[in-house]
């Protein structure tokens, strides 16, 4: 067995327990101890603070889990509770950790579901008690969940562990760890605590009770980061620099996009004080359809940035999993993490998974349908703003189009408009020698904005190159043509 991360003899077992392991007695003081050994090791600033609390969650932790074990084996103390071991307080403290811990109002067990999942990186020896054998089997404790690997030779917690330390004693408690483990949750909604995917035959509670490296970051530096992009959640924040003067649309495009905008700033109003709640389903869904560069992924940018909400690009090519459920459930934390926090999912190049469904003559085309199905009731269930984005409106299903309030259509510019964004592009980036007249350029080749934008980065790139900051004429044909090639089309 292991204690404290020592080796020690098991106890002679009894046939009634037919288990046995060492744990430490509580003493008074004990948890305050156990953190202040840490403290001379770390600076007396801002992450030192920071630190410190994660160290004395986690001793706390510590002491609950021998107290669990020497409850559950009936060793000596066995009489006592977990609970009588004083929560660390952090109704005064300033860290970044306790901040959260009041804003969330946790209690003691989502507070022992955060340490859990803290101690692997902070200080993993603590959970080697888990390492013990139960001696009837020479083999480690089922009840104790949890797995370990070649990259972290230490115990990594699971769900099981959790519950091991919440109800081993209590079995009634389960229900709290299954409301902590449940989608609805605030760690969960916060994409604090995550648990670790299983295969199908395996109780899913064994997988891997994962703390977010985001948070633990922030809860040491101070410093947030967004989210990142991986199979497990499929989107990330997109932003622009750019704002409204900058977005060269139709004048009724415009107009549809208000609408949008309206809706943004006023809807939880028109829902909540209108009563239009009893009348409509919440949330708003938006199709923006047309060529590539016309302003689409902008403007979707632009809603966002004019209402103070933050979007999520959905990485429709993570998406798709050949594990049934697996896409499910990834695409369900970042409807609940934008639902919980208000933000907006933007799909780009939406055909590729929204397309017209396939006849199901395989396995596979029943699993792709299955996906499109779930997505299609998630966005239509879905209380936020939903924007989808499409190169080829005529590949979407109809079936989900007729689910949109707004489908807007961006087309390439006219001569007018096109002026304008060539304008707009060289202003304040490069100077234009004599030879160029943009108006000509703007009536003679139709391009998006986008591409206009290449031409601009071909142009100060070939400028740059002759140390110099003016664009002439034929840099900008040298780079209309390049953009022109990549639709296989000739000057």
């Amino acid at each position: 067995m292991l204690e404290g991360g020592e080796a020690v003899a098991a106890e002679q077992i009894t046939p009634l327990s037919n288990k046995a392991i060492n744990t430490q007695p509580i003493t008074p003081g004990l948890v305050e101890e156990r953190a202040a050994k840490h403290e001379g090791l770390i600076d007396n600033n801002e992450q030192s603070a920071n630190l410190q609390v994660l160290f004395q969650e986690v001793a706390w932790l510590e002491q609950v889990i021998h107290q669990v074990i020497r409850s559950y084996l009936k060793q000596e103390g066995h009489e006592h509770h977990w609970q009588d071991i004083p929560v660390p307080d952090l109704s005064n403290d300033q860290s970044r950790y306790a901040q959260d811990i009041n804003r969330w109002q946790l209690n003691t067990f989502e507070r022992l579901a955060l340490a859990l999942a803290i101690a692997p990186s902070i200080r993993p020896e603590v959970l080697d008690v888990f390492f013990g054998l139960n001696q009837m089997y020479q083999r480690g404790f089922t009840e104790f969940g949890g797995i370990s690997d070649k990259a972290f030779s230490g115990f990594m917690p699971t769900g099981q562990t959790l519950n091991f330390i919440i109800a081993a004693n209590d079995p009634l408690w389960r229900s709290h760890v299954m409301a902590i483990l449940g989608g609805q949750h605030i760690l969960q909604s916060e994409q604090v605590l995550s648990l670790q995917t299983v295969e199908d035959n395996q109780p899913p509670w064994c997988g891997a009770l994962n703390l977010s490296p985001q948070w633990l970051h922030y809860w040491l530096t101070g410093e947030k980061v967004q989210p990142e992009l991986s199979s497990g959640f499929p989107a990330h924040a997109i932003s622009t620099p750019l704002d409204w003067q900058d977005l060269v649309l139709d004048y009724s495009v415009l107009q549809q996009i208000a609408e949008v905008q309206a809706w943004l700033s006023h809807g939880e109003t028109l829902m909540n004080d209108w009563g239009l709640s009893k009348k409509i389903k919440p949330g708003y869904r938006a199709l923006f359809y047309g060529p590539p560069g016309t302003g689409k992924t902008l403007t979707a940018s632009l809603l966002a940035k004019s209402t103070g909400r933050e979007i999520y690009r959905v990485d429709l090519s993570m998406v798709v999993s050949k594990y049934i459920g697996e896409t499910e459930k990834n695409l369900s934390k970042v409807f609940d993490a934008a639902a919980y926090k208000n933000w907006i999912l933007f799909f780009d190049e939406a055909e590729a998974l929204f397309g017209q469904r396939t006849s199901t003559t395989s396995s596979n085309d029943r699993h792709a349908n299955q996906q499109t199905g779930y997505l299609l009731q998630r966005i239509e269930d879905f209380p936020g703003v939903v924007i989808l984005a499409t190169n080829l409106k005529g590949n979407m299903d109809e079936a989900f189009t007729r689910r949109f309030q707004s489908m807007i259509s961006f087309k390439l510019p006219e001569k007018e408009e096109r002026l304008q964004l060539w304008q707009n592009a060289f202003t304040g980036s490069c100077e234009l020698a004599d030879d160029v007249d943009l108006n000509t350029i703007a009536d003679k080749y139709p391009m998006a904005g986008g591409s206009i934008i290449n031409v601009l980065r071909y142009c100060a790139l070939a400028a740059i190159n002759r140390n110099q900051k003016t664009v002439n004429h034929a840099d900008i044909l040298a780079g209309i043509k390049r953009e022109y090639k990549k639709d296989n089309r000739t000057l």
